[in-house]
């Protein structure tokens, strides 16, 4: 599970198990989790979240999506 980004509480983080799926990234913090794709940005799904804070990670992964899909492209191929 390579760390890509961290901000504040919250890390991005790709499964290495996931090559098969289009490019989307992990976000965790604490027990809270979230899946969201780069490729359009949407969620997949997420658990433990409140609506406002998944707005502001969404906001975080389009402010960052340049940087994610290439961490992505790197790892996966």
């Amino acid at each position: 599970m390579p760390t890509v980004l961290r901000i504040g509480a919250f890390r991005f983080y790709f499964y290495s198990h996931e090559p098969n799926e289009p490019p989307h990234v992990h976000v965790d913090r604490g027990e809270a989790t979230i899946k969201i794709w780069l490729e359009p940005i949407e969620v997949a799904r997420s658990r433990g979240l409140r609506a406002h804070e998944i707005g502001g990670i969404v906001l975080l992964v389009t402010e960052h999506r340049a940087l994610l899909l290439e961490a992505w492209h790197e790892h996966f191929g």
